[in-house]
């Protein structure tokens, strides 16, 4: 009992006390065991606000009160009261007033290789058609064959992962990363987890190397970046992310094909970060500033390349080519378009409102090359010509969106509506007259969002992101329902192929 008498004290002597001195006891003895003392996470997930920032207080004070079936969660509602619970998660909500660490040690310890059967035949005709869904609603993973329209898998995840499957160049493995900082490798064709390590207390995402040898994760708890052998997941090097104006967290990581290197987008400072991967067998050592130059030549390091932006970005879109970044700040209302090469600031962007870059895709439009990005709050999407830069139009919808998808074998994009009262909507854009042709609504009253072709754009999957939701399989040419499957809030589809080819009208 001693144990949990000093574990009150020092979650008291670390927290604000917005719930007094109660919330830190009964957390210390019934939740510390699975979460763990500092809220970093043990067999349960984190509970610090930016891994909770995508469950609402309500949602949490429901899985407190009632539990989750089919996990460990059991239900606090019949020994804590309604008080209690609520001052609980009020608690749980508050920031530590000391930031936890997540040190090398501590990565190091956390790594989980699993034995795993070789397997020398794919589970389907075209492992390439394989879709991976991820779940929240329950924390699974489903497997679905693109062919046959069916699942063939499903398997318990992480925690809150992140919705964008990441893949080996040659299809064979997915990369997934938690909120809560895990990384896990599955093979596809064995249906096994690989291996897993927790890289961070809050990771935003992955990205695997061109040449599949290493993958990447970007942290904005801690601020670092934490580079990994994608063989096994085991830790090369923790990179911290220091700029000019002191740590950054980081809002996201790509694997930048064209130019063998990885991308970094930084949150808090008006910098970009290029890691270029030199050829050879030895896995490179990355060195961040100046002060370790004596480092870099002794260890014949890699130097980070540092590309100064206007403002930081708070969202972001590379062209296919990486040759050009356009970032957007909304506290200053300014976008605008850099030469990632040259380091050039090539002008800046007519590009109102809040525009959701990260969602934007490109694709032929006519004589055109274009870039279209939906606004999450203003009832639009914003078209540009990628040769120019200019406003081509702006696509009137019915509210602001969040998703868009094409591929190069439709003469369609389609775009969600998600936020207002039209969630439901799912609007069919054609691709030359940038009109929109039909407004589907898969669920009535239901949020419809998060469009994926397969390989040969014969078929559009919509998720109804609901708890209890279904994916929907569209056929692509007539815009008719083919089937629907029961899913738990399927938050993101990513098929094999389209990611590892860079499919036209796929996100990077």
């Amino acid at each position: 009992m001693w144990i949990l008498a000093m574990l009150a004290v020092w979650l008291v002597s670390s927290t604000p006390a917005l719930a007094g001195t109660d919330s830190a006891n009964i957390y210390a003895t019934q939740c510390a065991a699975c979460h763990g003392a500092d809220r970093l996470g043990l067999t349960g997930p984190a509970l610090l606000p930016d891994n909770l920032g995508r469950l609402s207080k309500s949602a949490a004070l429901a899985t407190i009160r009632d539990g989750k079936p089919a996990t460990q969660m059991p239900a606090f509602g019949t020994i804590l009261t309604a008080t209690t619970l609520n001052a609980l998660v009020e608690w749980v909500y508050t920031v530590p007033t000391v930031v936890p660490p997540w040190r090398e040690s501590q990565i190091v310890q956390s790594h989980l290789k699993h034995d795993v059967a070789v397997v020398r035949k794919a589970p389907v005709t075209d492992p390439l058609n394989l879709f991976v869904i991820v779940e929240t609603g329950d924390h699974h993973v489903t497997i679905f064959d693109g062919d046959a329209l069916k699942p063939i898998h499903r398997f318990a995840s992480r925690f809150a992962l992140h919705g964008g499957a990441k893949f080996s160049p040659d299809g064979r493995y997915t990369y997934l990363a938690s909120r809560d900082g895990w990384v896990s490798k599955f093979d596809l064709w064995s249906l096994q987890t690989v291996a897993e390590i927790r890289v961070g207390i809050n990771t935003r995402n992955i990205a695997v190397s061109p040449d599949g040898r290493y993958v990447l994760a970007g942290n904005f708890l801690p601020a670092t970046l934490v580079f990994l052998s994608a063989e096994d997941l085991s830790l090369l090097q923790v990179i911290p992310v220091e700029t000019a104006t002191g740590p950054s967290r980081v809002s996201a990581v790509y694997a930048a094909k064209p130019r063998s290197s990885f991308v970094v987008a930084l949150k808090d400072a008006a910098e970009l970060w290029e890691l270029p991967l030199p050829g050879g067998e030895k896995a490179p050592f990355f060195v961040a500033n100046a002060a370790n130059e004596s480092l870099r030549r002794a260890t014949n390091a890699v130097p980070i390349r540092k590309v100064n932006l206007p403002y930081a970005m708070d969202d972001f879109f590379f062209t296919p080519d990486f040759k050009h970044a356009v970032g957007a700040n909304r506290a200053a209302e300014r976008s605008w378009v850099i030469d990632i090469e040259t380091a050039r600031h090539v002008t800046d962007l007519a590009l109102s409102g809040m525009p959701h870059l990260a969602s934007g895709i490109t694709w032929r439009s006519g004589k055109r090359h274009v870039l279209a990005s939906p606004d999450l709050r203003q009832a639009k999407i914003s078209v540009f010509d990628l040769d120019t830069w200019l406003p081509v139009t702006d696509i009137v919808t019915l509210g602001g969106g969040f998703f868009l998808r094409g591929h190069e074998r439709t003469p369609y994009v389609w775009a969600d509506v998600f936020f207002g009262e039209h969630k439901d909507a799912m609007h069919v854009i054609d691709k030359n007259s940038l009109s929109i042709v039909k407004t589907l609504r898969p669920e009535p009253g239901k949020i419809s969002a998060h469009v994926e072709f397969d390989r040969h754009g014969k078929y559009a999957l919509v998720s109804i992101w609901e708890d209890q939701g279904y994916l929907v399989v569209y056929d692509a040419a007539t815009l008719t329902e083919v089937k629907r499957i029961p899913m738990r809030k399927p938050v993101g589809k990513y098929n094999v192929y389209n990611k590892i080819t860079g499919s036209e009208g796929t996100s990077p």
